[in-house]
């Protein structure tokens, strides 16, 4: 069987398809040919300056062209391309490029004065790159466009490339520090299609000449061109981009620092974007919104939206669908850890609408639900269990051995990776997504998912969105507590809410207590501070 390397793929697409767009973000435009030699100028100087083999290169960026460049680069030179959230604050980035071992760092301008304050902390980076963005100059880090304009040609690194070659996709999750997760390039490759594209049904590639081969018989048809709504710093944008690179595609992306659902239709319709890759309802509301709003876009090039990593609501999809009915809309399970354990399809593919309920989903082949102690679900049980996934996984967490043995475990001689995703097993096979096991709230003795109850707070018409957090109490040790930010010129009635809840699941989920908020929060990539909340719930209640 072959064995991959991300690099070798796409210089693949750079010899064959040099003229074809290969990314665009607002007006820079790169074509691979140019995105080969910006890369291999960047892969040349990092060498240049030291760097080893699987030494570790840190992206601190927003989205634009610079982002996969890094990765390229690093890919190219047999290192460790690493993700930075660019919302963390100095002390979570100290960590997290402390913890990486990270030897260089590409970072855009503005966050030069965050990491002035933490640089000196930081003696293992020998390298740092600036990406202008018109804010204030950084004297003390090389301009990266002056080392990657004049391009370079491509130069094997002496040690070479490797299969066992890593990337560290770094995640927050919804506790601790960041943890790395540590992804083999052939893994990931295999993951991601194995160059070929699962979404739309195309195989994977047998080796490095079928690539080849595919890739000449396409070479003068246009790219699929595909749009990360979603940060690249997260793993739904970032694995997206690779699938298209694997294929010879073209990434999209916003030049935007906060969403715009205007912004990404008035996208989709300029470039015939052909697949939008969000994070649930945190994208898909505001741009179902403005579609109700402006049903006048041309959408004709659209042919799958794709979401992962947090709950994308049924009654959405349904919107959706009625502005795109000819466009699947793909909703995958999986975490930076297990990456498509399953899936909910909705539009031509699936003309019944799909799961027909919020976070119901159908286990993709190998995946199954296991009892703490290692024993599966029985279907129709109703039992809790935790979703594992078999097949193409991490090798662990960097540096953490305890965290990666809870993870990772072999249950039947079968490697699986648990990453905490708690569910029940219909009888016909269908899971209930009940959510992650690190906010679970216990009250009066029953385990209460946050995520089940804030899909059920979101279908209230005075809500926009909601967050469940557990607040102490003394009688039933932890009690619900709703946290919600109101519709545009709504109302929000404690009363009203609770009796919502009340009425379609069991009386203990529902919330207890209600506060508002004017906004929740959420992170670009649409995942949620809970601690933070419950501590903003705590003070504003007095408990």
């Amino acid at each position: 069987m072959a064995e991959w390397n991300l690099a070798d793929v796409w210089e693949v697409a750079a010899d064959i398809v040099p003229d074809r767009l290969v990314q665009r973000c607002g007006g820079r435009s790169l074509t691979w040919g140019q995105f080969e030699r910006r890369a291999n100028a960047l892969s040349a100087d990092l060498m240049a300056g030291g760097l080893g083999r699987q030494a570790k290169v840190a992206a601190y960026l927003y989205n634009g062209v610079e982002y996969l460049e890094v990765y390229a680069a690093a890919l190219k030179a047999g290192m460790v391309p690493v993700n930075t959230n660019y919302r963390y604050g100095p002390e979570e980035v100290a960590y997290l490029f402390d913890n990486a071992d990270a030897e260089a760092v590409v970072f855009h301008a503005s966050f030069g004065p965050l990491l002035e304050q933490v640089r000196e902390r930081l003696p293992k980076v020998r390298r740092w790159y600036v990406v202008d963005d018109g804010s204030a100059p950084v004297a003390w880090a090389t301009p990266y466009e002056s080392v990657v304009s004049s391009g370079a040609d491509r130069a094997l690194p002496p040690w070479g490339r490797s299969a066992d070659d890593l990337l560290f996709l770094y995640t927050g999750g919804t506790t601790g520090m960041p943890k790395g997760v540590m992804w083999r390039q052939h893994d990931l490759f295999m993951v991601l299609g194995g160059g070929g594209n699962p979404v739309i049904g195309i195989p994977p590639a047998k080796d490095l000449e079928d690539i080849r081969v595919r890739m000449e018989a396409a070479a003068g048809a246009p790219p699929v061109k595909v749009l990360p709504a979603c940060p690249l710093m997260h793993g739904t944008g970032q694995f997206s981009s690779f699938l298209a690179l694997n294929t010879a595609g073209c990434v999209v992306t916003m030049p935007e620092r906060t969403f715009s659902a205007a912004r990404l239709w008035q996208t989709v319709q300029q470039e015939g974007i052909s697949g939008i890759v969000i994070v649930g309802d945190a994208f898909a509301r505001p741009m179902l919104a403005e579609l109700d709003a402006n049903p006048t876009y041309d959408l004709s090039s659209v042919m799958v939206i794709t979401s992962s990593g947090v709950m994308w609501s049924q009654e959405v999809k349904d919107g959706l669908a009625k502005h795109l009915p000819n466009t699947i809309l793909f909703d995958s399970l999986g975490s930076s850890e297990a990456v498509g354990v399953a899936v909910s399809l909705a539009g031509p593919a699936n003309p019944d609408g799909g799961a027909g309920a919020t976070a119901a989903f159908s286990l993709l082949p190998g995946a199954k639900v296991f009892t703490e102690d290692g024993r599966e679900v029985t279907a129709g049980s109703e039992e809790i269990g935790m979703l594992g996934l078999p097949g193409y996984l991490p090798v662990g967490y960097y540096k953490d051995p305890d965290k990666s043995a809870k993870t990772f475990r072999v249950i039947d001689g079968v490697r699986y990776s648990l990453p905490g995703d708690f569910a029940t097993v219909a009888a016909d096979g269908a899971i209930r997504l009940l959510g992650r096991g690190s906010v679970v709230i216990n009250t009066g003795g029953e385990k209460v998912f946050p995520e089940e109850v804030e899909e059920v707070l979101k279908l209230h018409p005075a809500v926009q969105d909601a967050v469940c957090v557990g607040i102490p109490d003394e009688r039933f040790g932890e009690a619900i507590c709703a946290v919600i930010e109101p519709a545009d010129g709504a109302t929000v009635s404690a009363e009203d809410v609770i009796g919502h809840v009340q009425a379609r699941l069991a009386r203990y989920k529902a919330p207890r207590r209600v506060i508002t908020v004017p906004s929740i929060g959420r992170s670009p990539a649409g995942k949620v501070d809970y601690k933070g909340l419950q501590r903003l719930a705590q003070e504003q209640l007095g408990v």
